[in-house]
């Protein structure tokens, strides 16, 4: 096999997102074409260097990267005897080049399958296919987002168009209203799962029905359940059409639980009685909510729904009534919304949250859809999302942790052992890893905002405390929490003695007023005399830029009104670069702190449900509070060595004992053996 061939397997397997070698030959392949496709190896290799290629040392990299990937294709599975699941998403963050995600549920969906990956699971991942992906933002002069959507390339993508043994598009159709779409997939290798994407824009499709699947939740309610018709209805179509064999289907939040409907419509095309139907149904399926917001679940208009589900419904055979019941809590009010949730929970035979704190949110939430029993009872449980490792450690991290860890940390990387070792490492050379992590940030913001259109400035100094919030600008995150208080905000800025530097990034939505409302008023902030070049906003926030900042920060700041933050993810993947969270004791947090290994703002869960107008200068104060007490003192404090030994005590404790507890591998086995292994109960809703 020559070197050409080898780099193509290798670039049409999402693999080498996680693995740092691989994506090294690709960028020595061409660093212009790489950099520019937001680090795509088949751009790369498409325009690679002839003498590059050429070069001996080169070919001998290769040799090692690709043996290494050969091995991690047939190594034997992690956990045996696993059932065979398809796990349903609208949307999957997996890498910075392939823009099929907006935020949390993303990130969690790709971190997901790409630890079922590395454990061998036979999983098989459905999505959409989003060809404008969400969007790539960018700013005009007065600080204001703005959105464009440039589309990709199918041809410099690793994706391939699913076929049949004649070459020809697999296809399946889905009723949309009385229309029928017509469907295919593209393939998308993720190690050593599949992931399979469904497109409408080809030319079987009127004009009007061919953009459905290129944005991610964007167009109206009726563009919204057409999707959702097509991830669930046609997700399961495309699998028989495909021949996928599946034991369980795993539906990750309400976009995708029309699967239940399809898979009830089969069973009693079967000829089973209706009640027999729904316990089969209910026996495959298992159904994770995030949402702690009641607005925030998808909900449809009744004669919407109908409307759009009058194919479908033909196909099926049930009355307006029986059909609208699977999504009402009380199906004989004729006013309720059709509710995803309410479908996703009443044809699944497990449900959960996604942190322990979510799974309790979730049971008072949805506690009408079982009046007879107490809310702790509500059969709603939880698993902790946790990060994908290798995708999340900053290449220039692992040598380090290869020195004090081993070679096979990461193959080890859910045993706890692994991790004690932490306690080995000198204070010195721990020291030098947050110092080198943080440079290492420092260098790429002051490159990266040169080529920004928002005309700031950056005085970023590699031994200042560095701040930093990087998410999505929904409202009830709060990014400009810190600035509530303008004056004692700067405050923090002015002081010489203990100063601090503040890095923030993240999308609002494009019809999000108030998220990007939030953007502007931290941008207007990087403009005040007293912060200019210690205040900085990094436009064009991706996967590329959220990596490098939770390597970089020393804090990791989290402040949303609690209880809305379903987990979190992007706090879990600061510990394994030494960094700390400074986080409202919300959503995976209060299972991670331990009063050691990081801050709580505020101690208290008294404030749980107060009006934000009380809520907010609360968290406020007591945001400032910790600051001023404990993370500046902690940072500045130096012992005779000139080392800060509380900051690298708290340093050692979340190295040690969050990044193993709250990774996507121990959230996997998680799922194998509480959800997709757990044979179904009788909690059946209303």
């Amino acid at each position: 096999m020559t070197t050409r061939e080898k780099l193509t397997e290798i670039a049409t397997n999402l693999w080498w997102s996680w693995n740092p070698e691989a994506l090294d030959l690709f960028r020595r392949l061409n660093p212009g074409a790489f950099d520019a496709s937001d680090h795509n190896p088949v751009a790369a290799l498409r325009h690679a260097d002839p003498a590059v290629l050429e070069d001996t040392d080169f070919q001998q990299a290769v040799d090692v990267v690709y043996d290494t990937f050969a091995r991690y294709l047939n190594a034997p599975p992690h956990v045996t005897d696993a059932p065979r699941v398809a796990y349903f998403c609208m949307e999957y963050g997996l890498h910075e080049s392939l823009p099929f995600y907006s935020g949390g549920l993303g990130i969690l969906a790709g971190d997901h399958t790409k630890a079922a990956s590395d454990l061998g699971l036979p999983l098989t991942a459905v999505g959409l296919f989003l060809r404008d992906g969400y969007f790539k933002q960018f700013f005009d002069v007065q600080g204001r987002q703005r959105a464009e959507f440039p589309g990709v390339d199918t041809t410099e993508l690793p994706l391939q168009l699913v076929t049949d043994a004649h070459g020809n598009p697999v296809t399946v159709t889905v009723p949309t209203g009385w229309q029928v779409l017509h469907l295919r997939a593209w393939r998308l290798a993720l190690g050593r799962i599949n992931l399979y994407l469904l497109d409408t824009d080809f030319s079987a499709n009127p004009f009007t029905l061919r953009f459905l699947t290129r944005r991610l939740y964007q167009g109206d309610r009726t563009t919204r359940i057409q999707q959702e018709i097509i991830l669930g209805i046609g997700g399961i179509r495309m699998l028989r059409a495909l021949g996928v064999e599946v034991d369980v289907y795993h539906l990750n939040e309400g976009h995708c639980a029309f699967l239940t409907l399809e898979l009830l419509r089969e069973a009693l095309a079967e000829g089973r009685p209706r009640h027999d139907a729904e316990t089969a149904v209910r026996e495959r399926c298992v159904f994770t909510t995030h949402t702690p917001v009641k607005a925030g679940h998808d909900r449809f208009d009744p004669g919407l729904f109908l409307e759009q589900m009058r194919g479908f419904q033909q196909q099926i055979g049930l009355s307006d009534h029986d059909l609208l019941a699977y999504g009402r809590i009380n199906p004989n009010d004729t006013t309720e919304a059709f509710t995803m949730t309410v479908l996703g929970l009443k044809l699944s035979r497990k449900a959960n949250g996604v942190s322990k704190l979510n799974g309790e949110v979730a049971r008072r939430q949805w506690h009408a859809l079982y009046p007879d029993r107490p809310v702790d009872e509500v059969p709603i449980s939880h698993v902790t999302n946790g990060v994908h490792l290798p995708t999340w450690t900053a290449p220039h991290a692992r040598p380090f942790l290869r020195i004090h860890l081993g070679d096979d940390w990461l193959e080890r990387r859910d045993d706890p052992a692994v991790w004690k070792k932490i306690q080995d490492i000198p204070d010195e050379a721990l020291w030098a890893y947050r110092r080198m992590l943080r440079e290492r940030l420092i260098h790429y913001i002051q490159e990266r905002i040169r080529y920004q259109t928002l005309p700031q400035t950056a005085v970023l100094d590699p031994d200042v405390l560095t701040i930093g919030f990087a998410r999505r600008f929904a409202t009830y995150k709060r990014a400009t929490l810190f600035f509530l208080d303008r004056e004692r905000a700067l405050d923090f800025f002015r002081n010489t003695d203990r100063p601090i530097q503040m890095i923030y990034a993240g999308k609002a939505h494009p019809d999000d007023e108030g998220g990007k409302a939030l953007i502007r008023e931290i941008y207007e902030m990087t403009k005040h005399p007293e912060v200019r070049g210690k205040l900085v906003f990094v436009e064009g926030y991706d996967m590329a830029v959220g990596r490098m900042l939770t390597s970089g920060c020393d804090v990791w700041l989290n402040n949303p009104r609690r209880p809305y933050e379903a987990s979190g993810t992007s706090g879990q993947k600061v510990a394994v670069h030494g960094g700390l969270n400074l986080s409202i004791l919300d959503g995976w947090w209060p299972e991670g702190y331990d009063g050691t290994n990081g801050w709580a703002i505020g101690r208290e869960a008294s404030h749980l449900y107060k009006d934000p107008q009380v809520q907010d200068p609360e968290d406020a104060h007591f945001l400032y509070q910790t600051l001023e007490q404990e993370v500046l003192p902690a940072f500045y404090e130096r012992d005779e060595r000139g080392l800060p030994p509380a900051w690298i005590a708290r340093m050692r404790r979340a190295m040690e004992r969050l990044p193993y507890a709250f990774s996507a591998h121990r959230m996997v086995i998680d799922y194998v053996e509480q959800i997709y292994r757990t044979p179904a109960t009788q909690d059946v809703p209303r």
